[in-house]
């Protein structure tokens, strides 16, 4: 079945929509309240996916300008989160919020009409608009974890969650390279059980290489919210051991993670 960027946006809009929900209820002062995500705020969480958004369109709509605004990145030492959430530290949660906001109306509507298959370029390899519009997803939803985690909110896992699942496995390579290790040949199967008790999975069924669980704490685990010794997974095989220990499915540097116990 094709790709709908219709059905990506409405599940973006969706995702967004629950974080906005947790936003809305901050006080001022709140916005300044430090995130399990070492250094950064709820602000810096907030102003992340803002940014990100707009150099998105960029991406899609106007690819020779974002190149050229990549290379001077390039020149300067290349793209670092922490200095994109410190340059707008200062900035008050409302005028956050409404920076998301236009930002996320402005990626909805600059992708929907987008053929699946456009090649966008990106900080990393060129993608496809359904791969950069579910990377949105999947960084709204992890975001989204480091805020709801800092408030004490509690998230009812959805069917949104396949997309971070599928990004996270799609990025088994990516963790390797950015580990500097050398991929493993052999493949890793993945069975999830979803939300609506149904399973989704990835990778050939007779693979000896298996990881098994609950989708939310694959998620958890692929985005480095939580520590991989406080989820509920079946890791079988040296293969599929060494993976959920670098796995990440965000682009950049090595993630810290979380450490064990550290949500109990």
């Amino acid at each position: 079945m094709p790709v709908s960027m219709a059905a990506l946006a409405e599940d973006l809009a969706a995702e967004s929509a629950e974080l906005r929900g947790i936003l809305a209820g901050l006080a001022p002062a709140d916005w300044a309240r430090p995130t399990p995500a070492q250094g950064w705020s709820i602000a810096d969480q907030v102003s992340h996916l803002a940014y990100f958004d707009d150099v998105a369109v960029q991406s899609a709509v106007e690819p020779d300008a974002f190149r050229a605004y990549l290379a001077e990145i390039v020149a300067e030492g290349g793209v670092s989160p922490d200095t994109i959430a410190a340059r707008y530290r200062s900035m008050p949660g409302a005028e956050l919020m409404a920076w998301f906001d236009a930002s996320r109306a402005h990626l909805l509507a600059a992708f929907r009409g987008l053929d699946p298959g456009l090649r966008v370029p990106w900080f990393g390899p060129p993608m496809s608009a359904a791969s950069s519009l579910t990377a949105r997803i999947m960084e709204t939803w992890a975001h989204g974890q480091d805020v709801a985690d800092t408030v004490g909110a509690v998230r009812e896992p959805t069917g949104r969650l396949r997309h971070v699942a599928h990004i996270g496995v799609g990025a088994r390579a990516f963790s390797y390279a950015v580990h500097g290790r050398e991929l493993p040949s052999a493949p890793v199967r993945v069975e999830l059980l979803a939300p609506d008790g149904s399973t989704w999975a990835w990778g050939p069924a007779d693979a000896p290489d298996r990881v098994a669980g609950p989708a939310l704490d694959f998620c958890l685990a692929i985005t480095q919210r939580r520590h991989r010794d406080d989820l509920a997974l079946e890791v079988v095989g040296p293969h599929a051991r060494e993976w959920m220990e670098i796995g990440q499915a965000f682009a950049g540097e090595p993630g810290s993670g979380r450490r064990p116990g550290a949500f109990s």
